[in-house]
């Protein structure tokens, strides 16, 4: 198999985070890709309908994309464990909130990228940051004893997400006033996953 990526993506690291901890990092090739949302690079165009990564292209079928669906398919290839039965709402919902924390941090970072500088609104720049904030505040109320349970995708999802505000948005203290979420982050970025994935 080989996965299509770019080291910075947040969704590139939750797939090679879920590799790492299912043990099938060296099941994978990693084939670095420059790319962009108005200049995506030939190689995505042709592995993903969308033109996006990851992707990830199996000689057995078609060529999978969506970091969830990746993830998902990995963890069932490996044995399920990511994604448990007992709890598998909780977990699809705690996945969904760290997925749209990348969502509004990415287009956040696509704003100042992809729109000439006297076009680049404030006003949504601040209506993105302000749903990642209430997502932080979901999460440090009502989803640190899920956090602190065992390790699943929604867990490794919010992980990815919070590095990703540490690399991006470092200007922003998404810490402040979230003390039970910062200090959880801060064991989990710890993890040997986390360390080998960290963004570049």
């Amino acid at each position: 198999m080989q996965l299509l990526y770019a080291p910075a993506s947040p969704y590139v690291r939750k797939v090679r985070v879920v590799l790492h901890e299912l043990g099938m990092a060296d099941d994978v090739e990693l084939l670095e890709v420059a790319t962009s949302p108005t200049r995506p690079a030939p190689e995505v165009a042709a592995a993903h309908a969308l033109k996006k990564i990851p992707a990830l292209v199996r000689p057995e079928g078609c060529t999978l994309y969506d970091s969830r669906v990746i993830t998902r398919y990995l963890d069932a290839r490996a044995g399920a464990r990511f994604y448990p039965e007992s709890h598998i709402w909780e977990t699809l919902t705690l996945e969904a909130t760290g997925d749209g924390i990348m969502d509004a941090a990415v287009l956040m970072v696509y704003e100042g990228r992809c729109r000439p500088e006297d076009k680049q609104d404030k006003g949504w720049l601040d209506a993105q940051w302000a749903k990642i904030e209430n997502a932080l505040d979901a999460l440090n109320a009502r989803w640190m004893s899920h956090l602190a349970g065992p390790l699943d995708a929604g867990v490794i999802s919010v992980g990815c997400a919070l590095g990703y505000l540490d690399f991006r948005h470092p200007d922003r203290p998404w810490r402040k006033g979230r003390d039970a979420l910062d200090d959880w982050f801060a064991v989990f970025s710890e993890r040997a996953s986390m360390k080998a994935t960290h963004p570049a």
